[in-house]
């Protein structure tokens, strides 16, 4: 039978998949094609970038209008910048391909002398010349990974495609496509040979177009997802479909991760007699998030880069601290699929998985340090005591904080990462923590959902604020935030934390806690 994939292209023979010509603007591709133009589609990783690109070389070579070549260039990145050896690799690699559709067109003896008489610098471009010289129809071709190329590599790579562009169709590849996670115009290129910066717009100022393969829609994720139904007959009820599109937000790697942890992982959902659960549904994703798969461990790889950190400390705070906050950086993270922008502005994390993932591993060295029995804040009926919880939090920060913020390398947002490593040391007992946050917020909420073992929910919130300006006009703000937030989840007990980071004061100043009766409800309010 089929299955959710999650490793390399989807095969529809053997994979649950949506078409991947369905998944782009096919006529506009046809339309930049017929105008013999270069042109460059991006995402960020394991969004089905492959999975098109192949779809597109079959569709094009059953048309017979064209011939069409796929060839991934990764190979060429573990010669970092040995340009020779990188070229080398690239165009075996390319031949290899060749060897499959086009057989004895371009001979290994005959590939070696072109690298041999034009070197690393003009040996692709003549390898191009040959190859359509020898076709009866124009080539597309189709290069993948680009950007895993570096330095010198890739500015060879891209200058030697724009040494050919006005031979073409005859003589070069009448149309090129560049794939890989960002767009060639935001590549700043470091050049050992020129000693400079290069940037990929001026290294391949001949592109014509730039296009972005997007998320799945919600239709086209409940689309796949049906497809496990129509196969086997086991059912998604209509809340674990709609959780599957709220946690993913349709990014494609982690909607099918996720279907198939769910329906050929866990024990009670490969019993087709069962239907698929939003407990399952939330089962499943805890699971990928405490197993860290490849995607998830990508993805906490690249907050240790400063240009990410510029960008998703002020998202974890709500709040803008720097002002060296770069549209190259924002550029960056979108492609990444880190972050969204919304149409105002507003940067938020791309999806609720990654949302709750990130602070989780941002506070692991800190929560690994802890040592809290969960057992103290449960009582004997199996009701969590967040009040007493948070008492216990107060006194560990005003002993801990100083000395986990000196190590941490996100410090602007250090008091709510370690409330949120606090917190996840008692709840992964049996309960989630639900985070909210983005720039401009002005503030963390955290709604915390609590099983009890009638099958019932405890609900609370907690909203965390740094005070800028004076306590009392951050505490008033506070409260008008955390009543709304708190009407939204149907919480049972809502609290206000207030982080001090005015080193002048003592602890003695910023220590505190109060309850206020604001719009009908009781807010209990701890400073620190």
């Amino acid at each position: 039978m089929r299955f959710f994939n999650t490793a390399g292209p989807v095969n529809c023979q053997d994979h649950y998949c949506l078409p991947p010509l369905t998944r782009f603007n096919l006529p506009e591709i046809l339309t930049l094609i017929s105008q013999k133009k270069y042109f460059v589609l991006h995402a960020p990783r394991q969004s089905g970038k492959t999975s098109c690109l192949l779809a597109c070389a079959e569709y094009f070579n059953k048309d017979g209008q064209y011939y069409a070549l796929y060839t991934n260039v990764e190979a060429g990145q573990a010669a970092r910048e040995d340009v020779t050896l990188a070229m080398r690799a690239i165009l075996y690699g390319m031949l290899q391909r060749m060897e499959i559709q086009y057989p004895n067109l371009i001979s290994t003896g005959e590939l070696e002398q072109i690298i041999l008489d034009n070197g690393p610098f003009g040996a692709m471009a003549i390898f191009f010349t040959r190859l359509s010289n020898r076709l009866d129809k124009p080539l597309i071709l189709m290069i993948d990974e680009i950007d895993a190329l570096i330095g010198d590599t890739l500015i060879s790579v891209l200058r030697q495609i724009r040494s050919g562009y006005d031979t073409r169709p005859l003589h070069f590849p009448s149309s090129i496509i560049l794939c890989g996670v960002r767009d060639v115009r935001d590549y700043r290129i470091h050049s050992d040979k020129d000693k400079s910066i290069i940037t990929g717009g001026s290294a391949f100022n001949i592109k014509a177009k730039s296009l972005r393969l997007g998320n799945f829609t919600e239709d086209e994720t409940r689309t796949l997802l049906l497809e496990h139904t129509k196969e086997t007959g086991q059912l998604f009820e209509d809340e674990a479909l709609a959780s599957v599109w709220n946690l993913t937000r349709g990014q494609p790697w982690l909607v099918n991760a996720l279907a198939y942890e769910v329906c050929f992982k866990i024990e009670e959902g490969k019993n087709r007699s069962n239907p698929i659960t939003n407990p399952l549904v939330m089962e499943a994703k805890e699971r990928l998030i405490q197993r860290r798969e490849t995607h998830l461990d990508q993805l906490v790889d690249k907050l240790q880069e400063e240009r990410v950190r510029r960008v998703i400390e002020p998202i974890l705070t709500g709040e803008m601290f720097e002002q060296n906050l770069k549209s190259d950086d924002i550029s960056y993270l979108v492609d990444l699929g880190l972050i969204t922008q919304e149409r105002g502005g507003a940067l938020i994390i791309a999806n609720p998985i990654y949302q709750e993932i990130i602070p989780r591993e941002l506070s692991y060295t800190a929560q690994s340090g802890m040592s809290l029995k969960a057992a103290w804040y449960i009582d004997e009926n199996g009701r969590i005591r967040v009040h007493d919880l948070l008492v216990s939090f107060q006194q560990f920060f005003r002993e801990h904080s100083e000395s986990w913020t000196e190590i941490a390398q996100y410090k602007e947002a250090a008091p709510q990462l370690l409330l949120q490593a606090f917190l996840q040391r008692i709840v992964n007992g049996g309960g989630q923590i639900t985070r909210e946050y983005g720039l401009g917020k002005g503030r963390t909420d955290l709604f915390i959902l609590w099983r009890l073992p009638d099958g019932t929910y405890q609900r609370f919130v907690i909203e965390c604020k740094i005070v800028y300006g004076s306590r009392k006009a951050t505490i008033s703000k506070g409260l008008d935030q955390v009543t709304r937030y708190a009407d939204r989840c149907g919480a049972e007990e809502v609290y206000l934390l207030i982080f001090d980071r005015d080193t002048k004061k003592s602890w003695d100043e910023k220590i505190f806690t109060e309850m206020i009766e604001h719009q009908g409800r009781k807010v209990t309010i701890f400073g620190m």
